[in-house]
């Protein structure tokens, strides 16, 4: 008889995933419940986080309306969190934009700030004020990035928001690095094309559907789901010996 696998357990943990009303960060919340977590969804706008706690459908959801971009509110944020349902142990940071697709010549510095804010300035700072909590208290908290393929290869009309996933697996590793002998993990997921409202243009127009499934070993596109099940596992400890990865979950087109 072949021995069971356990499937991994997030049981007594408290997790935070941003852009959480939707998409695959709604999928990565639906996963961590499963796994027994407690989690805390965030997004901008409260309907759509009362929205996705329906769906959802358990008492392990909490909504909590925050914008990450906005910088200097995180930390006020965080504080008033903490009181309220007690300090994450885990972080993912989910939230992205991408107001801009074209030529990076013809782009303007409002969109560069914009992007730059939520998907790499917001992540950061997150990590950093519960990094700092966690040190204080002893907490061996886990960290998931939320990279994409385009941020390992060049990003044709996507150069901006390729460059902050960028960004985003340089600062996986090195907080790897620093945070390790503090107990703190932290990877990254570069998912390639899923199927969400973020990404439905690109699903949706036939020739960059069909130039990315045409070079994908799978070829097909992705589900949100097949993202959340690596979230979960790299939380877990299962993973206890994994930090600074940068795992590509796009059904096999960095290989093709």
């Amino acid at each position: 008889m072949s021995p069971s696998i356990a499937r991994p357990s997030l049981s007594g943990h408290l997790v935070l995933v941003t852009g959480g009303s939707r998409g695959i960060g709604e999928a990565i919340a639906r996963a961590m419940v499963e796994a027994g977590a407690r989690v805390i969804i965030v997004s901008r706008k409260a309907a759509n986080l009362a929205a996705a706690v329906e769906r959802i459908g358990s008492d392990g959801v909490v909504p909590w309306v925050m914008h990450t971009g906005r910088i200097d509110e995180i930390e006020g944020q965080i504080d008033a969190l903490v009181k309220a349902h007690g300090t994450p142990t885990i972080l993912v940071n989910n939230a992205a934009t991408n107001p801009y697709f074209g030529p990076m010549l013809d782009l303007e510095w409002r969109a560069w700030d914009k992007t730059f804010e939520v998907n790499l300035k917001g992540p950061f700072e997150l990590t950093r004020v519960l990094a700092r909590r966690w040190m204080a208290q002893n907490i061996a908290g886990r960290v998931v990035n939320m990279s994409s393929i385009f941020g390992l290869r060049g990003a044709p009309q996507q150069g901006i928001y390729g460059m902050t996933k960028a960004c985003l697996v340089s600062l996986t590793r090195t907080l790897a690095h620093e945070l390790g002998p503090h107990g703190i993990r932290v990877n990254a997921i570069a998912p390639g094309l899923i199927v969400t409202r973020f990404s439905q243009v690109l699903v949706n127009t036939p020739a960059i559907h069909d130039a990315y499934t045409a070079r994908t070993a799978l070829d097909r596109v992705g589900q949100p789901n097949e993202i959340a099940g690596m979230v979960v596992h790299l939380c877990s400890d299962a993973a206890a010996f994994t930090t600074g990865q940068v795992i590509e979950i796009d059904g096999g087109y960095g290989v093709g």
